[in-house]
């Protein structure tokens, strides 16, 4: 079975080794007709404290590390910095 891969935005990142990721999804509303956007977070796993709030990243399943990992992050892109 593949391992899901989501992608999302780096929100929190004060634990050491972890970084807090909130993932949006857009859907239609099934009575309303409406799209809807909806986000979950997700605490994953960053080894080398290479990633700040605000960057993109990808995460993707993995098994448990602690009471609330179940993620690691496998890629992603610095924010750019403004000047």
């Amino acid at each position: 079975m593949p391992k899901r891969t989501l992608h999302g935005v780096v929100v929190s990142d004060k634990q050491d080794k972890t970084v807090i990721v909130r993932v949006e999804r857009r859907y239609t509303h099934p009575q309303l007709k409406k799209t809807v956007r909806s986000s979950k977070k997700y605490y994953a796993h960053d080894d080398k404290n290479e990633f700040g709030v605000g960057d993109l990243v990808w995460i993707e399943e993995r098994r448990p590390l602690s009471k609330l990992k179940r993620w690691e992050v496998i890629q992603g892109e610095k924010k750019k910095k403004v000047v």
